[in-house]
C-alpha cells in the first residue's frame, strides 16, 4: 500500500497542486485546510508524514506540531512545515517545536518529494522498500508474493493488500474503520464485519500447524501486526 501524507494547507491551488504531484509519485494524499478538518481526517487515517502549512485558520501550525508531539500516537509522524518563513529565527522556532524539516514557499516540487522520500526512508522503511520481512514471513511487493518459511502463500487480492497494510506498521493497532478506509478505500461502503471475514482468510493461508500468527487481535479496538512477530524465527 502506498503511504499516507496528510496535506495541511489553507491555499485550495497549492493543496491541489501538492496532492496531485504526491498521487502522481505513487503516495496517498489526504488533505485538510484547518486544524479541526485534519483531527476529522486524522481520526480515520492515522498519516505516515504530515506537510504542515505554519499560517492557517485557527490554530496555527506550530500549536498542531506541538499538539501531536504531545500525543502518543502522533508523536512519530514525521511533519514536513510549510511556510512563507525563511527567516532562520523561524526556521529554528519550527524545527524546535517538532518539525522534521522545512521548506520555504515557493519551492520546488521535485525537492518537496525528496525531503518527503528521505524522511519516511528514515522514519519507516518499511515504506520504501520492496520487500516487507517478519520473522519467517515475506512480502515482495514487486511480484506480489508472499512466502513463509520460504513456501508461496496464495493470497486474494483484499488479503494481500490487508497484510501489507498490517507489516508496514508493526505494533499499530488499526480499527476495522480504519482498516476498511486503509484497504478498501474511502469510495467502497462495506460492512465492517467485512473486515473480520478477511482477516479470517488470512490467517487461515498463512498459519499452517503450530506456527505462531503474526496478526494480534486487539479486544475492542480492532487489529495490528504483531511486533513480537519477528523476534519468533
Amino acid at each position: 500500500m502506498p503511504a499516507n501524507i496528510l496535506i495541511v494547507e489553507d491555499e485550495a491551488d497549492l493543496a491541489l497542486m501538492m496532492r496531485y504531484n504526491l498521487e502522481a509519485e505513487g503516495f496517498r494524499a489526504l488533505t485538510a485546510s484547518s486544524g479541526d478538518e485534519a483531527a476529522e481526517v486524522m481520526r480515520e487515517t492515522l498519516p505516515d508524514l504530515i506537510l504542515l502549512d505554519w499560517m492557517l485558520p485557527g490554530l496555527s501550525g506550530i500549536e498542531l506540531c506541538r499538539r501531536w508531539r504531545a500525543r502518543e500516537e502522533t508523536a512519530r509522524i514525521p511533519i514536513i512545515m510549510i511556510t512563507a518563513r525563511g527567516e532562520e529565527e523561524e526556521r529554528v522556532r519550527g524545527l524546535a517545536t517538532g518539525a522534521d524539516d522545512y521548506v520555504v514557499k515557493p519551492f520546488s516540487i521535485p525537492e518537496l518529494l525528496a525531503r518527503i522520500h528521505a524522511l519516511l526512508r528514515r522514519a519507516n522503511p518499511q515504506l520504501v522498500t520492496n520487500v516487507l520481512k517478519a520473522g519467517d514471513l515475506e512480502l515482495d511487493r514487486t511480484s506480489h508474493r508472499v512466502r513463509r518459511s520460504g513456501r508461496e502463500v496464495h493470497l486474494g487480492p483484499t488479503e494481500y493488500r490487508l497484510l501489507e497494510y498490517l507489516m508496514r506498521h508493526p505494533g499499530r493497532v488499526y480499527s476495522r474503520e480504519q482498516l476498511l478506509d486503509g484497504v478498501w478505500g474511502n469510495d467502497v461502503y462495506v460492512d465492517e464485519r467485512t473486515v473480520d471475514v478477511h482477516v479470517g482468510r488470512l490467517r487461515k493461508a498463512i498459519n499452517r500447524g503450530r506456527s505462531p500468527d503474526p496478526i494480534r487481535t486487539v479486544r475492542g479496538a480492532g487489529y495490528a501486526f504483531d511486533e513480537r512477530f519477528a523476534a519468533t524465527a
